[in-house]
């Protein structure tokens, strides 16, 4: 195909198990699973606002590995959020169309 070649679209799912979610992400819903199941047996015979409070870690962490469009899940949102909000100020430019000079005398 002279050296042509198009990568799919999908080409990352692959690297996902069950092609939405990363290690850390079942992680995070194994601990706040965990906790609610705990949480149901350390409380006996809950009325609906136990119930609710009870469940708020498991529906916590579900949110937080809930996919949604153009990134990988809320997480990854709040993740990169975070670093743009606390993060480097000042960016720089290293591409392939700009021309750099250490040393030399010449300006543009």
């Amino acid at each position: 195909m002279n050296n042509n070649y198009l990568v799919p679209a999908n080409s990352k799912k692959s690297r996902l198990i069950l092609g939405f979610f990363t290690v850390p992400d079942l992680i995070v819903c194994g601990i706040g699973g965990g906790l609610t199941i705990l949480l149901l047996v350390i409380v006996r015979d809950p009325a609906t606002w136990q119930l609710v409070l009870i469940s708020l870690p498991l529906l916590t962490a579900a949110t937080l590995v809930f996919p949604i469009a153009n990134y990988h899940n809320v997480r990854q949102l709040l993740t990169n959020i975070f670093n743009f909000a606390f993060g480097r100020r000042k960016y720089y430019w290293r591409g392939w169309c700009v021309k750099e000079y250490y040393g030399s005398n010449d300006k543009q």
